[in-house]
C-alpha cells in the first residue's frame, strides 16, 4: 500500500533583514527534503509581507549571484490568503494578481482592498499537515508566525510562541538563563530612542563592563547592526564611539545591547528535539573558523553568507572532549530553560580556564550551504535529508 505523502507548507522570505538568507537557507531544506514522504508547498513572503504562491523557484537560489535573492511578485504568482477558522484547510490562493476573476461564477471571492473594484477567486491550496517556517528574524521567528498557526491548529516545525519570543529578544534570553543559572555575558540594555552618550557611558563603568565592547540590536539576527567599540583615550572620543555604534544599532531596533567583549572562543551547539517531550539532542559543538584574521575582524553578516572565503566551520571544534561535553550540556540546559522545540543552535563563549556561557540561542538557525546547523548534525552522524524528515515527522499528528 502507497502511503500519502504528507503535504508541508515551506514558508521562506518575510519581513526582516533576513529576508534573502531564509530564501537560500529554503533552497537547500527543498533540496534535501525526502519528496518520497512529503510534498513541498513553498509559499513565500514579500518584503513588505505578502503572501504568494507560484513566484521565482527557490530551488535555483543560491549564494553565488552578485545579489542576494527576494521574494517578489512575478506574472504567475498568486496571492495566498489564510482562514484560520479552517484549521488545515485554511490555505487558499487567488488568481495572479494582474487578472480579475469576478464574474467566473466559481470557488470563492474577495476583495482586493487595494482597489475594491478587483476580486479574486479562491481556490484551495488543498489539505497542509503541518508548516515548517524558515524565517529568520522578526516576523518569522520571533513567535508572530508560531501564533498565527497556533490559532489555526496547524501542526508547525520549530519552538513555540514563547521560545521564539524570548530567544529573539537578545535581552530576555539573559533574563531567563541566569534565572536558570545559566552564565551569559555581562551587558546593559539601553533606549536608542533616549539616551545621552554621557550617560550610557556612565552606566557602562558602574556595570563594570571592561572594552572591547560590542554594541547590537536586542531584536535582530545574522550580526546586523553590530559594532565593536574600543576603549578610547578621552573621554569625549568615548562618548562619540558609543553614540554611534547605538545609532547603527538603532537602524535595527530601539532596544540595543551593550555587551562586555568575552575573551573566549565562540563556540556553536546544534540541539534537535523533534517531538514535544522528549529529552533534546545536541551536536558536536563545532567552531567558525575566520580564515583572514586581523585585530579588528568579527564574524559579520558578510562572513556569515556573502564571502565563502572569509571562514569555514571545524565540527567538532578543536577542543578538549571534556570542555566539548560541557558545551553540549549547556547547549540543552538552555534549550530546555526557554521552552525550545524541534530545533535551536545554542552559541556560547568558551573562555581559557573552561567556563561556557550563552551568548544567544536561534531558533530557526540557517539552512544555507555553509550554515553552521547542518553541518554539525552532519558531522554528529544526522544527513541533512535525515534531519528534515526528523523535524517534520515529530510534529505530523
Amino acid at each position: 500500500m502507497v502511503m500519502a505523502k504528507k503535504r508541508i507548507v515551506v514558508l521562506y522570505g518575510g519581513r526582516a533583514d533576513e529576508h534573502s538568507i531564509s530564501c537560500i537557507s529554503t533552497a537547500g531544506v527543498l533540496a534535501a527534503m525526502d519528496t518520497e514522504r512529503f510534498e513541498p508547498i513553498p509559499v513565500g513572503i514579500t518584503k513588505d509581507g505578502k503572501w504568494i504562491i507560484d513566484g521565482e523557484d527557490p530551488r535555483g537560489w543560491n549564494l553565488d549571484g552578485d545579489e542576494l535573492p527576494t521574494v517578489k511578485i512575478t506574472p504567475k504568482s498568486r496571492p495566498v490568503i489564510l482562514d484560520p477558522s479552517r484549521g488545515k484547510d485554511g490555505f487558499f490562493a487567488g488568481e495572479p494578481d494582474h487578472l480579475s476573476n469576478a464574474d467566473s461564477g466559481f470557488g470563492t471571492s474577495f476583495v482586493n482592498l487595494s482597489d475594491p473594484e478587483i476580486h479574486h477567486v479562491l481556490t484551495s491550496l488543498g489539505h497542509v499537515d503541518a508548516v515548517l517556517p524558515v524565517l529568520h528574524g522578526p516576523y518569522g521567528e520571533d513567535g508572530t508566525v508560531q501564533g498565527l498557526l497556533e490559532m489555526m491548529g496547524v501542526p508547525y516545525v520549530g519552538c513555540g510562541v514563547f521560545a521564539s519570543a524570548a530567544c529573539m529578544d537578545k535581552h530576555y534570553t539573559k533574563v531567563v538563563l541566569n534565572a536558570a543559572g545559566i552564565p551569559t555575558a555581562p551587558g546593559i540594555m539601553v533606549d536608542a530612542r533616549a539616551f545621552t552618550a554621557a550617560d550610557v557611558v556612565a552606566q557602562i563603568e558602574v556595570a563594570g563592563l571592561a572594552y572591547p565592547l560590542f554594541v547590537k540590536p536586542s531584536r535582530a539576527g545574522s550580526s546586523f547592526g553590530v559594532t565593536k567599540v574600543d576603549k578610547a583615550e578621552d573621554l569625549e572620543t568615548q562618548q562619540d564611539r558609543v553614540a554611534a555604534a547605538i545609532a547603527t544599532a538603532g537602524e535595527h531596533d530601539w532596544k540595543v545591547l551593550i555587551e562586555q567583549g568575552i575573551d573566549g572562543r565562540e563556540i556553536e551547539c546544534a540541539v534537535l528535539c523533534p517531538k514535544a517531550g522528549d529529552e533534546p539532542e545536541a551536536s558536536w559543538p563545532g567552531e567558525i573558523v575566520l580564515d583572514h584574521q586581523n585585530d579588528d575582524q568579527f564574524y559579520d553578516f558578510d562572513s556569515k553568507y556573502m564571502d565563502a572565503s572569509a571562514s569555514h566551520v571545524e565540527v567538532p571544534a578543536n577542543l578538549p572532549v571534556s570542555v566539548l561535553e560541557d558545551v553540549r550540556d549547556v547547549a540543552r540546559r538552555a534549550f530546555k530553560a526557554v521552552d525550545g522545540a524541534g530545533l535551536s543552535r545554542v552559541d556560547t563563549f568558551v573562555t581559557p580556564d573552561g567556563t561556557v556561557m550563552v551568548n544567544e540561542i536561534n531558533t530557526m538557525p540557517g539552512f544555507t550551504p555553509i550554515s553552521m546547523y547542518p553541518k554539525a548534525w552532519d558531522a554528529t552522524g544526522v544527513g541533512y535529508t535525515e534531519l528534515i524528515t526528523r523535524l517534520i515527522e515529530g510534529v505530523l499528528k
